[in-house]
């Protein structure tokens, strides 16, 4: 009988020690760029909060690793402000974070108990001192939904020049407002028309600085006082 030969399986010892010095190489790549911190951190959009607040909010303010650090988690956490209407987070080389805020806008501050009012009708507490509105009385049911809904509509700079609002129906028009604005003149509206108190400074134009009444809620027209 033949003999049967034995085959040899040689073992190509160069290549498996290329591979593994690879993989050593890539695994301390990462361990050491794992080390790597947060170096700078931009925020924009912001008006309430404040940049620490924010930071502090997305839980980085101790700069913690660059590669760690997801950008899913610093997302939930700042969006646990109520301030907060959205958020975006880039993260580019070199260490940066850029966060970009939309901030849900106050719309006035309620006398009764202090409180603001943003624009999704949460009231929170704040002492902070903006220029928003202040609501004097209280608001039906029946009517504050809509009441929030117009107040949406004023544009920021027109916002601004309101000092005071009161609910001040009469027995024509259960939706009438009279607004106190910060010049000295009066404004009354109906909630069907609260757009247009952004006219207002194309109105003052044509008063020749006269102070008075612009009545918006029965027809448009303005009263000297006299």
């Amino acid at each position: 009988m033949a003999k049967k030969v034995k085959k040899k399986i040689r073992i190509r010892i160069l290549p498996i020690v290329i591979i593994i010095f690879i993989l050593t190489l890539l695994s301390g790549s990462v361990y050491l760029l794992s080390l790597i911190p947060i170096k700078n951190i931009y925020i924009s959009g912001n008006n309430y909060l404040k940049d620490q607040e924010i930071i502090e909010l997305a839980k980085i303010e101790n700069y913690p690793s660059f590669l760690k650090t997801r950008t899913k988690d610093m997302k939930k956490n700042i969006k646990k402000s109520p301030y907060v209407k959205s958020v975006t987070i880039k993260k580019k080389i070199l260490g940066i974070v850029e966060i970009q805020i939309e901030e849900y806008n106050i719309l006035f501050r309620k006398e009764e108990n202090n409180k603001i009012v943003l624009e999704d009708k949460e009231e929170l507490i704040d002492n902070e001192k903006y220029q928003v509105p202040i609501l004097l009385n209280y608001i039906p049911d029946t009517k504050y939904d809509s009441f929030i809904k117009g107040m949406n509509q004023v544009t920021p700079s027109i916002k601004n020049q309101i000092s005071e609002i009161r609910y001040y129906p009469n027995t024509q028009d259960e939706d009438r407002f009279l607004l106190y604005m910060n010049d000295g003149n009066y404004v009354y509206l109906t909630l069907t028309k609260f757009k247009q108190i952004n006219y207002y400074e194309d109105v003052l134009e044509k008063l020749d600085g006269k102070k008075g009444i612009l009545y918006l809620d029965s027809g448009n027209h303005f009263k000297i006082m006299e």
